[in-house]
């Protein structure tokens, strides 16, 4: 790709990033996708971020692969591939302004819907949630995550309403995105929108996940439990809104 230096900059602060929202603070994931889409298309961006996230999930995997939570993992997954497949389908059809208001609007409601639960719970408990939250969380985080790669805040209201610790959150995360995002590639390399051209670009990248992915894992043994779930559910809500406006 032929980038001037500030877009390089901006690069190079995205890949950072990415291994940072890996192995610490998962809402920064939104920011990466903001990064980007301010100098590529927005459908190109989704096909130039999505090696730079598998290979921060393999980092996040390898490092916190012990805490993940198999239960969570499979009660998602088959409706999110379900959710990969309707977004396939529609990317074609939607421009990029449609996609962002869709995304953001599905974001800000789940939001929403956890702070409902926060105000309605009792001290030391948040109250139960229907069957329908992760079929239809599962399948709107599918959906998202092929058309924008904008599936991590989705996936950090569920594990919050889930009340995983950090480790366990981190680490269930991270399988969970692995096998999500190694599933999506055949679908992107399909739509033209990873390409050896931008696969080249991301193998110049990959040294800044990289250090992302270290500097993540030093940080966050250092947050406190509520601070890191304020910090995601604060997060995700602003890329909600920043998708809507």
């Amino acid at each position: 790709m032929n980038l001037a230096p500030w877009q390089w900059t901006l690069a190079l602060a995205g890949a950072l990033l990415v291994g940072l929202s890996k192995t610490g603070i998962g809402g920064l994931g939104m920011v990466v996708a903001v990064i980007f889409t301010s100098f590529i298309p927005a459908k190109q961006a989704s096909g130039v971020v999505l090696p730079l996230l598998i290979c921060g999930d393999l980092i996040a995997v390898l490092a916190y692969r012990a805490h993940a939570q198999w239960a969570h993992i499979w009660r998602l997954l088959p409706w999110t591939v379900l959710g990969v497949v309707a977004g396939y389908l529609a990317l074609g059809r939607m421009g990029d302004r449609e996609a962002r208001v869709s995304i953001g609007v599905i974001i800000v409601g789940m939001v929403a819907v956890q702070l409902w639960r926060r105000a309605r719970a009792k001290p030391g408990e948040l109250p139960e949630l229907g069957a329908w939250f992760a079929p239809s969380l599962g399948v709107l985080a599918g959906f998202t995550t092929l058309v924008a790669n904008a599936a991590g805040p989705l996936m950090a209201i569920y594990l919050l309403a889930m009340r995983l610790p950090k480790l366990e959150f981190v680490g269930t995360s991270a399988v969970f995105f692995l096998l999500l995002n190694f599933f999506k590639v055949p679908f992107m390399v399909n739509l033209g929108l990873i390409t050896l051209d931008s696969f080249s670009f991301n193998l110049l990248l990959a040294p800044a996940v990289l250090l992302g992915a270290w500097l993540g894992r030093l940080l966050l043994p250092k947050i406190n439990q509520r601070v890191f779930e304020n910090l995601a559910l604060g997060l995700s809500a602003v890329a909600g809104l920043r998708l809507l406006f």
